[in-house]
């Protein structure tokens, strides 16, 4: 075992850091404020080679691993976790889908575009009535010739109206199949095809979050991920890795706002002393730090599975279920510890603690980790 970072890892998380500082940090709180999906920064986060960690150098990507994810998803997320968000979702979600289950001219058809974030990718599972419960989903797709037409709607989905191609999964089957659905590649500008209502969010504000439309959409069967009936079960596979994504998300908010309350504590000063030299506050930040550092190794250990492609079911829902956990305590208690200035808009960890709560629900509620790890320890 080696807990160290390699070279590359370590080259690669300051990079991220570079970028975070330079392009995100200075308008972090008027993207917020204005719900602003900034695409020019994803951009530049293609040219940094954060768009397609995953994807191999022929494909025009960076060809790393997951633990390098990680990295760049914490580093990115400490300064502003609806970037680290977005950035996840195109990575994970959307050109992973494609990666995973794509055939070679699918690959080499929409891969580098997204790699390079010529085009920003988005990635319907979730409808308005179904949640939890993907199988019940009401948007089909019906065979016509050598098309299929596709009928229904998908909510909050990331980067729902600005994206530029969309992996959806539709129903194919009868309802409740888990073999009766399958996945789709659909363009921008394919007739039939729209968004619909921006979400008015808690946090996670400068990550676009929108219904996609379809309407008669029809789409050439070129366009079909992998064997008809398998949408589901795909689905499934990269929501594993997607749950690496959402604990590096959530290990980047935590320490984002450990690092603030730990800096503020050491500043401000309460009856003749730092308040760090209090026994209420120090107590706090050695469990902060403490839960961090399990976080950590946990998304560690299912990046390490993931790497070697070994089973990670369990340990990617482990993972996920328990960083999102903590980084919601952690930015709790970041506010608590800066007292009143916590809740005003004049110091980070407000917007830490708006933001770190979608990371319980997003890629499976807390609940449904407990449900998969339940099933995979007692079989």
């Amino acid at each position: 075992m080696n807990f160290d970072y390699s070279e590359t890892q370590k080259m690669v998380a300051e990079s991220a850091r570079d970028f975070a500082q330079q392009y995100i940090l200075p308008h972090v709180m008027e993207w917020d404020e204005a719900q602003t999906f900034p695409v020019e920064v994803f951009k530049k986060a293609g040219e940094f080679g954060f768009m397609g960690i995953l994807v191999p150098e022929e494909l025009g990507g960076s060809g790393l691993g997951y633990h390098e994810y990680i990295a760049i998803l914490e580093e990115i997320s400490k300064v502003d976790p609806s970037i680290g968000l977005s950035v996840a979702a195109h990575n994970s979600l959307c050109t992973n889908h494609i990666l995973s289950f794509g055939n070679a001219e699918q690959k080499h058809r929409w891969i580098p575009k997204l790699a390079s974030a010529e085009w920003i990718g988005a990635w319907g599972l979730t409808e308005h009535n179904t949640g939890s419960d993907a199988g019940g989903m009401n948007t089909t797709a019906v065979k016509d010739g050598d098309h299929w037409v596709l009928n229904g709607a998908k909510n909050f989905i990331t980067h729902g109206k600005s994206g530029d191609i969309a992996v959806v999964i539709a129903r194919t089957g009868e309802k409740g199949d888990s073999h009766g659905m399958t996945a789709f590649v659909i363009e921008k500008g394919t007739p039939g095809f729209t968004s619909g209502k921006k979400e008015d969010k808690l946090g996670m504000r400068a990550s676009e979050t929108a219904e996609l439309i379809f309407t008669d959409c029809r789409i050439p069967d070129t366009n079909r991920l992998g064997e008809v009936g398998d949408g589901f079960v795909q689905s499934m596979k990269v929501l594993d890795g997607g749950r690496i994504s959402i604990g590096a998300l959530s290990l980047g908010i935590a320490k984002g706002a450990y690092e603030a309350a730990l800096k503020y504590s050491k500043e401000r000063v309460q009856f003749g002393k730092p308040i760090c030299e209090f026994q209420g506050i120090s107590f706090k930040l050695a469990d902060m730090a403490t839960e961090i550092e399990a976080s950590e190794l946990l998304l560690h250990k299912a990046a390490f599975l993931k790497n070697e492609g070994r089973p990670m079911t369990k340990w990617s829902a482990m993972s996920k279920m328990y960083a999102s956990e903590v980084c919601v305590k952690v930015a709790n208690e970041a506010v608590q510890i800066h007292g009143g200035y916590g809740y005003t808009k004049d110091f980070p960890v407000e917007k830490f603690y708006r933001d770190s709560k979608l990371c319980t629900i997003g890629e499976g509620t807390t609940e449904i980790q407990k449900l998969v790890i339940s099933r995979n320890i007692l079989k």
